[in-house]
């Protein structure tokens, strides 16, 4: 096969591939690193690469399954993971310019483990700075591009780990997901994306935005990656005391049972003002076809979703205040030279490393837990945030899963939304609550408006990660993945 054919594969495929001794991990990894050099430039997908580095991991791989030692299907293949993610002696910025230069001493547990199951990692993907956007324009270093349409974004804000998947640039990444921010850019760039269960993917080596909603998860160009990935990173973590103690399940046994008998729950305050038609039209088409695979669509309601938004931006911003207080010029990353007194060095250096989006949150975090606000602010939020897990608890009596859209439009212009941070926060508006009641939410693709990518979001009960992956196999199943994005090809 040439380099381009390796490079479409599904990580499925190429973990086939690899275990029939057709292809080997080294030029697996060399195709890859090959087509990052040919079409980053255009996308922005990767801030580091790790070439040297990578093609030894092939090589370890390849000797391995030569002795027949091979660790699973994830042995050997070429994955990237967003910068956030702590990785032992190689640059973690969270796309920051306050951690320029910053090399972790040791490896987040979720890269940890890939590594262990044999993974060969590429380098680090691009994202707004600490994980705070809907766009990737945030990042401090350049934006990322969306493959199908270089002129618009990836979403955000995992925006590189859905890029560089759909650029055809490796075959499997690890994105997080706080508000919507592995769903709406897999939803973006036509790719599969999973926010687990809060507590189900160990957060330790995961650099905070806020604490209690921030989940790590897969992204995969079919739900067969997505589950071959979340089985090797999922389960207890000692270092992590917020990761659940439940095993992991297998999540690629029940993968093909399909959509028969599945009780599909639609809410009826995600259809109305605001929601694009063409994007309505592809997930009412969804929904349609899962009644045909035997499914039933039941009405149901989520009254407390449209304080959704409100309730997150007090919560996130609020944790987000605290956990970037930590940033201050003197333990590590960027320290203004030339200032006099250590209040002055904590001043500048902030002033110097944060960009404005980050800024703007802490903030809005910092006043929310001032005196006086505390209670009527951050308290009344969390409130919500109960009436709202209470929501979906109601709704899973009568369904398995609640189904919708993962964001009210198709991937948006560059620049179109940055002057205006309000209409940015409601690209999430569908996808937040998820993460305030802790559940587990997915977005596979199901079809193009506009000629772009629309996803449809599946969410489940705590933990339910299987039933969410069998679900969207079925409806992949019959619709058939997206067409590769040509616009890279086009401009070459």
């Amino acid at each position: 096969m040439s380099a381009g054919e390796l490079t479409g594969l599904s990580l499925q495929a190429a973990s086939a591939r690899l275990a029939a001794g057709q292809v080997s991990s080294r030029q697996l990894t060399e195709a890859c690193l090959a087509r990052v050099a040919a079409t980053d430039g255009r996308v922005g997908a990767f801030l580091t690469v790790t070439g040297e580095r990578a093609l030894a991991a092939a090589d370890a791989s390849d000797a391995r399954r030569a002795s027949g030692r091979a660790s699973g299907p994830l042995d050997g293949i070429p994955v990237a993971v967003k910068d956030l993610f702590l990785t032992r002696g190689v640059a973690t910025t969270a796309g920051s310019r306050i951690l320029e230069g910053f090399i972790p001493p040791y490896d987040g547990t979720a890269v940890a483990r890939l590594q262990a199951a044999g993974a060969v990692l590429l380098g680090k993907l691009n994202l707004d700075e600490f994980a705070m956007g809907s766009s990737n324009e945030h990042s401090a270093y350049k934006p990322c591009h969306n493959p199908w349409d270089l002129s618009r974004t990836p979403g955000g804000s995992s925006g590189g780990s859905a890029a560089a998947l759909a650029a055809r640039q490796c075959f499997g990444t690890l994105g997080t997901d706080t508000g919507g921010s592995i769903r709406l850019p897999a939803s973006f760039c036509g790719v599969v994306g999973l926010k687990p269960t809060y507590g189900r993917v160990s957060r330790y080596g995961v650099i905070a935005f806020a604490s209690s909603l921030d989940q790590p998860g897969p992204l995969g160009r079919t739900t067969w990656d997505v589950a071959a990935l979340l089985s090797a990173i999922a389960g207890p973590d000692p270092h992590d005391p917020t990761c659940a103690a439940r095993p992991a399940d297998d999540y690629l046994s029940a993968l093909e049972n399909g959509a028969r008998g599945l009780r599909i729950g639609v809410p009826r305050e995600w259809f109305g003002g605001g929601l694009q038609p063409e994007v309505e039209a592809r997930v009412r088409e969804a929904l349609a076809t899962y009644q045909r695979l035997g499914a039933t669509l039941v009405e149901i309601s989520l009254p407390h979703s449209r304080y959704g938004i409100g309730a997150y931006y007090l919560i996130a911003t609020a944790e987000a205040s605290a956990n970037l207080a930590r940033y201050d010029g003197v333990r590590f990353g960027l320290r203004a030279p030339g200032v006099r007194g250590l209040k002055e060095l904590y001043a500048e250096s902030r002033e110097q490393g944060f960009g404005a989006e980050p800024k703007r949150r802490i903030m809005l975090g910092t006043y929310a837990l001032s005196a006086g606000y505390y209670q009527a602010d951050y308290l009344r939020a969390q409130q919500v945030r109960t009436l709202i897990r209470r929501d979906f608890d109601a709704a899973f009596t009568r369904c398995d899963v609640v189904a919708g859209p993962v964001a009210p439009w198709p991937a948006f212009k560059l620049g179109e939304k940055t002057g205006d941070p309000l209409q940015m926060y409601l690209a999430d508006i569908f996808t937040i609550t998820c993460n305030l009641a802790a559940l587990p939410g997915l977005s596979v693709p199901c079809g193009l408006a506009g000629g772009l990518p629309v996803g449809l979001q599946l969410v489940g009960r705590p933990f339910d990660e299987a039933t969410l992956l069998t679900a969207a196999r079925a409806l992949e199943r019959e619709l058939g993945p997206p067409p590769a994005p040509t616009a890279l090809e086009a401009k070459a």
